[in-house]
């Protein structure tokens, strides 16, 4: 197996790490309520996802009554 014949430096190995960090996710409104909703996935406000009723939320099913 190869060996490294030089110990690697802290400037080099920092440099290597520079862009290994943290992304923020990928965040969208939502078209009926205008709530802030990861993509790909049903909106926890509204429950629609792609303009189609998905969730059924407990307030809505309390003000039907």
């Amino acid at each position: 197996m190869a060996n490294p014949k030089y110990k690697t430096s802290h400037s080099k190995t920092r440099r290597r790490r520079a862009n290994i960090h943290l992304e923020l996710p990928a965040v969208t409104t939502c078209p009926s309520c205008k709530e802030p909703v990861l993509l790909h996935h049903v909106c926890p406000s509204c429950g629609q996802y792609k303009g189609k009723q998905i969730l059924k939320l407990a307030e809505e099913t309390n003000s039907e009554n």
